[in-house]
């Protein structure tokens, strides 16, 4: 049945009313901890630092006379799974100014497809695999015929798009907002009211070869957020130890290492209470967000470079503001990954992985009008929100350049913390001497006593290192 996520239905206008209408809220609980968590009670009021200046804003407003907004449903037609691509068609095209509506849906849904596939028309789509069919067929930036199934699983995100920006070319800079966050609601009758989400201490986990006793082994554990208004906190409901599963074309897979398998829960043992009495604060935000990279056709969506993806930082969320150096003609905006809550290193492999929808701005940043502006030289993706800015270091900036031919393969052996500390102070320092003003020894001193480094994860092949810089240490600056 459409909920609002079908444009064939015939009631889909009213559908999708119906659905926004009955969300609100749940939508305003759910977002609760996380709108403020990331400053977006402020970022809505007027004035305050930012890295637009009024003659920027101004130069980006040129032509536009009024904004349109578009909806972008997750469907099979609509999402590419585990790559992102400058050959890709957009699925829609817009303008500078215009804001579009993106549905989400986490890849480890089928974890516990009752709970997070069953009734839900695109997420059907999407997650289908019988011997017969799958939905979305390729599965990663790997050849088609590799052994555990097209596209091999190099890549493992539900990334919906691309969207398309009219008249953007290399050089520019695209400036995210993001306005709205909400959780995609379990559509099984059974837990009306519950959003869930899956968190896996998988094999590619910081902790996985270090584990007591040596006793490896991948744990999922099931989370509940409730989405009717009681509580802005999620609860772990139970956990299982993956079983080894076989897929539906009769492949082994002893550990996750293909995305979207389907867990048949009558092979489990599920313990429940588990981390009973914990809760977990809500941070809703994604985790893979970001442009097509020049560098290759295909290129895997696990490690995050200079155009953005996987960056995997929390602060991501409502309020925030992204800003990507524009690589493509278009620019090619793709998002997914979806989280419901994420502690810096996301340690064990992922976070709460757990369905979203959100409502970006699109603002354009034309070349010819950044120079002499903070966004001039930006290279790397940065964040904003009304209080920090954020910049993300990691251990190769752009590893699809830096390490050659083989860079796909070549980064998952090479990342460190160290080096991208190192790309982390880089940034700093130039963002403060260019941005700011500051000489190169006052910004020296600045980042040791004002800058806060923290280590964004260490699970997506290039880690990250992120340093954060409030605003309010500049209010009294003219410079």
């Amino acid at each position: 049945m459409c909920r609002g996520d079908d444009p064939t239905c015939a009631a889909f206008a009213e559908h999708r009313l119906r659905y926004r209408r009955d969300m609100q809220p749940e939508r305003r609980a759910f977002l609760k901890s996380g709108f403020v968590a990331s400053g977006g009670a402020a970022a809505l009021a007027a004035g305050g630092l930012s890295l637009v200046s009024p003659a920027l804003a101004q130069a980006s407003r040129k032509g536009v006379t009024q904004s349109a907004h578009y909806h972008l449903p997750a469907t099979a037609e609509t999402v590419h799974w585990g790559y992102f691509s400058r050959n890709l068609k957009p699925q829609v095209e817009i303008a500078s100014g215009d804001f579009v509506t993106i549905e989400t849906l986490t890849h480890h849904a089928n974890d516990d497809a009752e709970r997070m596939v069953t009734g839900d028309a695109g997420a059907e789509s999407v997650f289908l695999w019988t011997k017969e069919t799958k939905g979305v067929a390729r599965r990663g930036a790997g050849p088609e015929d590799a052994k555990l199934g097209p596209g091999g699983g190099l890549g493992v995100h539900i990334c919906t798009g691309p969207v398309a920006i009219r008249g953007a070319e290399a050089g520019d800079v695209l400036e995210v907002r993001i306005l709205d966050v909400s959780p995609r609601p379990s559509a099984n009758p059974k837990f009306k009211g519950s959003t869930f989400g899956s968190n896996a201490a998988a094999w590619w986990g910081y902790h996985y070869n270090d584990m007591l006793e040596g006793k490896k082994r991948e744990v999922i554990t099931i989370y509940e957020v409730d989405a009717s208004g009681g509580r802005d906190w999620a609860k772990a409901v139970y956990s299982f130890k993956w079983p080894g599963v076989t897929d539906p074309n009769g492949v082994l897979h002893p550990t996750i290492d293909y995305p979207g398998i389907p867990v048949d829960h009558t092979t489990t043992t599920r313990t429940f209470d588990v981390l009973k009495g914990i809760r977990v604060p809500i941070r809703p935000h994604f985790g893979t967000m970001g442009l097509a990279p020049a560098e290759a056709d295909m290129v895997n969506s696990i490690p995050p470079s200079y155009t953005g993806g996987n960056i995997d930082n929390w602060r991501i969320g409502k309020g925030a503001t992204m800003y990507y150096p524009v690589a493509v003609p278009g620019a090619l905006f793709s998002v997914g990954d979806p989280h419901a809550s994420q502690g810096d290193s996301e340690l064990c492999g992922t976070a709460i992985e757990c369905s979203l929808t959100g409502t970006f701005q699109f603002v354009l940043h034309k070349k010819a009008d950044l120079a002499g502006t903070s966004l001039e030289a930006l290279d790397f993706p940065m964040i904003e929100t009304a209080e920090d800015w954020v910049l993300s270091g990691f251990s190769y900036p752009n590893y699809l350049r830096d390490l050659g031919p083989d860079a796909q393969s070549a980064i998952f052996t090479k990342s460190s913390i160290d080096l991208a500390m190192r790309d982390a102070f880089h940034k700093m320092r130039s963002f403060l001497m260019h941005a700011k003003g500051l000489t190169e020894d006052e910004a020296i001193s600045l980042m040791s006593i004002a800058v806060d480094f923290g280590i964004t994860q260490v699970v997506d092949g290039n880690w990250g290192v992120h340093a954060i810089v409030k605003k309010a240490i500049f209010s009294e600056r003219t410079a």
